[in-house]
């Protein structure tokens, strides 16, 4: 057997969860897949996946105008009058689909 090292790794519990949902329905153990990561980031050298800024960043009301908090807001109201909105008991459903929770 290969001798092994121990690798020690501080994470938000619910994506340790979370994570570990998806790995046990594929039938990996968390230390193989960690494993695997490092594997790729030694063959690939580098992170084995695009780290990227997103297209959209999200608003920083503090640093805003009140020109530009009122026009945030006024989007805001368009959606909810255009009933572009969603309740939380609707987005934690679609949550716990899309995670398999």
């Amino acid at each position: 057997m290969a001798k092994t090292s121990n690798v020690f790794a501080r994470v938000e519990p619910d994506i340790k969860e979370q994570a570990e949902v998806v790995l046990n329905q594929l039938g990996i153990p968390m230390s193989n897949a960690v494993s695997m990561f490092l594997r790729q980031v030694v063959l690939q050298r580098g992170i084995p996946f695009e780290i990227k800024l997103p297209d959209r960043v999200p608003v920083s009301y503090g640093a805003l105008t009140k020109e530009q908090l009122d026009a945030e807001l006024m989007k805001g109201v368009a959606d909810i009058e255009a009933e572009r909105t969603y309740s939380a008991d609707e987005v934690e459903k679609e949550m716990m689909r899309d995670y398999g929770i």
